[in-house]
């Protein structure tokens, strides 16, 4: 069982930011490890910051999660459940784009167009009601 975190980020338009992984090629949420020392908010705009290039600002804990929906098997095969704390972000500055070479696309979508996602989040940490977008990704 790994200490994770994970980033609801959204536009103006309230679509969600997701990013393929370039691990197995799954869509995933901005997401990660908590490092040993590290607070579950200071872990989230890391994460972000090295996945997306945005810089973001944790502003609400949504949920925290933790069953056998949040196991993952890795190309290795490993296999990990995640105890993971689900932030909404407010995104305060940075360029979306990949930086560390764990994501390889991004797209912005609505609560319906999500599909699956590599962990299998509870619907309501989706909830448009939650919106609180500072960004719109258009140029």
């Amino acid at each position: 069982m790994l200490p994770g975190v994970a980033a609801v980020i959204r536009d103006t338009s309230g679509r969600i930011l997701v990013h393929r992984r370039a691990d197995d090629g799954t869509w995933s949420l901005p997401a990660g490890a908590i490092e040993p020392g590290e607070a579950p908010a200071t872990a989230m705009a890391r994460e972000v910051r090295e996945e997306t290039g945005l810089e973001v600002r944790p502003d609400r804990v949504l949920g925290v999660f933790g069953w056998p929906r949040l196991r993952h098997r890795y190309p290795n095969g490993d296999v990990v459940e995640y105890l993971v704390v689900v932030f909404r972000c407010a995104i305060v500055g940075g360029v979306l784009e990949a930086r560390d070479g764990e994501a390889t696309a991004f797209r912005w979508c609505t609560r319906e167009e999500l599909g699956e996602l590599s962990l299998h989040y509870p619907a309501d940490v989706f909830d448009p009601a939650e919106h609180s977008a500072a960004f719109d990704p258009a140029p």
